[in-house]
C-alpha cells in the first residue's frame, strides 16, 4: 500500500497547493495529529513534529517528521474489501496497524528579504515501499514586495518491496515536478496567484496487489511505465472587510494517459473574535477516464494494461468541510479542522472495495508556537 500517495491525495482534498514559496524566518515548533476514516475500511493516524531555526541573519534549517499508523485490507492481505484475496495468500500480522510509515524531511531556507531559497531532502520508509526525493524553490520579490516569482523542482526515488513473493517488472518508482509560479497583489485587499506544473513519472506506477479477478482472467494490474502530466492553477484571496476573507482556487489537469480533471475550491473565513476565526470550505472535482481502462467485465486475456483502482476511471467527488484558527498568545497558534468527502457511485470501487462509493472523515489538529 503506498502511503505516501494516499496521503498526498488527502492534503489535496484540504487545499489547492498553489502557495507560495516565500516565508518569513523564524524559531517555530508545532506538534499535530491527523485522522483519516472511510467506509472502505481505510483508517489511517498520524502524529507530526516540525522544528525550524534560525542560525543566522539569514538562514534557517528545518525539521519535520510524520508517523502513519495505517490499516487497510489492500496491506494486511493484499485483497479488496469485496471478496477474500485468492491471489498472495498473504495475512495480516497481528500487529495495531497493518502497516506504519516513517516520513522526515530536512530543509535549509535563506532568505534575505527579496530572495527566497528552500532546498531539503525527504525519506519515507514502509514495509514494503521506500521513498527517496530531493527538493528546491526560489521566489524572488520584486515591484516592493507587491509580485513574486518562483521556481520549484522536486525529483523522487522510490522503489517497491512488495510483502510477498512476486516478480515486478520494475521496482523502481521515480518522479519528477516542476512548478513556476507567480504570486500579484491587485489591490491591498486582492491577490491572485497563477502555478504551472510538469510532472513526468516512470517505472512500475500501478500497485503490485490489486488485481483483475474476471471469468477466466486473473491478472495483476498493469499501467503504461511512463505518465507526462501539466496542470495549471489559479487563486486569488479577497478581503471582504475586516473579519471576513474569502479564496477561491481552481486547477486544470491533464496527462497522456487522457485523464483531465478539473478541482473548484472556495473558502470563507470569518473572524469570530480576536483569537478565533472559523468558516466553510467546499471543493468539487471531477476527472475523465484514463485511455487504457475498461468497463468491469471487458478485459481479455492478452490486454497490454489491467486496471482495478477507481482514480484510473472516471468519477467526481465532493468535500465539505470546516476549519479552525484560535490564537492562544501573541505567538501561539491552534489550528484544527474536519472534513467530509464522498465520490460519485463507481463501479471499480464497486468491485474492488465493496461499496458503491467512497465516503470519509478526516481530521487535523496543530498547535505551533514560536520562540
Amino acid at each position: 500500500m503506498q502511503i505516501k500517495y494516499l496521503l498526498l491525495t488527502l492534503v489535496s482534498l484540504v487545499a489547492l497547493e498553489v502557495h507560495s514559496f516565500a516565508s518569513n524566518l523564524k524559531d517555530s515548533m508545532s506538534f499535530g495529529f491527523n485522522t483519516y476514516n472511510d467506509n472502505a475500511a481505510v483508517n489511517v493516524y498520524s502524529p507530526t513534529f516540525s522544528l525550524f531555526k534560525k542560525v543566522s541573519h539569514n538562514w534557517m534549517l528545518g525539521l519535520k517528521m510524520r508517523i502513519d499508523g495505517i490499516t487497510a485490507a489492500s496491506i494486511s492481505n493484499g485483497a479488496n474489501g469485496g471478496h477474500v484475496d485468492t491471489v498472495t495468500g498473504a495475512s495480516k500480522n497481528g500487529n495495531l496497524f497493518d502497516d506504519t510509515r516513517y516520513a522526515p524531511t530536512l530543509m535549509a531556507t535563506y532568505d534575505d528579504g527579496d530572495n527566497t531559497l528552500t532546498f531539503g531532502a525527504y525519506y519515507s520508509t514502509e514495509k514494503d515501499y521506500v521513498g527517496k526525493s530531493l527538493f528546491v524553490n526560489y521566489v524572488r520579490q520584486l515591484n516592493e514586495q507587491n509580485t513574486a516569482l518562483g521556481i520549484g523542482f522536486s525529483q523522487s526515488f522510490d522503489k517497491w518491496d512488495p510483502i510477498f513473493k512476486r516478480a515486478l517488472p520494475r521496482s523502481n518508482r521515480n518522479e519528477r515536478k516542476l512548478d513556476l509560479s507567480i504570486n500579484q497583489l491587485i489591490t491591498p485587499k486582492f491577490s491572485m496567484q497563477g502555478v504551472f506544473s510538469y510532472m513526468y513519472s516512470e517505472g512500475f506506477l500501478s500497485s503490485p496487489y490489486h488485481y483483475v479477478l474476471q471469468d477466466n482472467i486473473a491478472k495483476f494490474e498493469n499501467y503504461p511505465a511512463q505518465r507526462t502530466g501539466e496542470a495549471f492553477s489559479l487563486k486569488g484571496v479577497y478581503l471582504l472587510n475586516d473579519a471576513n476573507a474569502m479564496n477561491v482556487s481552481y486547477r486544470y489537469y491533464t496527462d497522456d494517459w487522457d485523464i483531465s480533471s478539473h478541482t473548484l475550491n472556495i473558502e470563507e473565513l470569518h473572524d469570530f473574535s480576536h483569537s478565533l476565526t472559523s468558516g466553510l470550505r467546499l471543493r468539487y472535482y471531477t476527472q475523465t477516464k484514463s485511455n487504457f481502462v475498461k468497463e468491469i467485465g471487458n478485459y481479455q486475456v492478452n490486454d497490454s494494461y489491467f486496471a482495478t483502482d477507481y482514480r484510473m476511471s472516471a468519477f467526481d467527488s465532493y468535500t465539505i468541510g470546516i476549519p479552525f484558527i484560535y490564537k492562544v498568545g501573541i505567538k501561539d497558534k491552534l489550528t484544527a479542522s474536519i472534513d467530509y468527502y464522498q465520490t460519485t457511485k463507481n463501479d471499480y470501487i464497486k468491485s474492488w472495495y465493496g461499496v458503491d462509493s467512497i465516503s470519509a472523515i478526516f481530521t487535523t489538529l496543530n498547535y505551533e508556537f514560536d520562540f
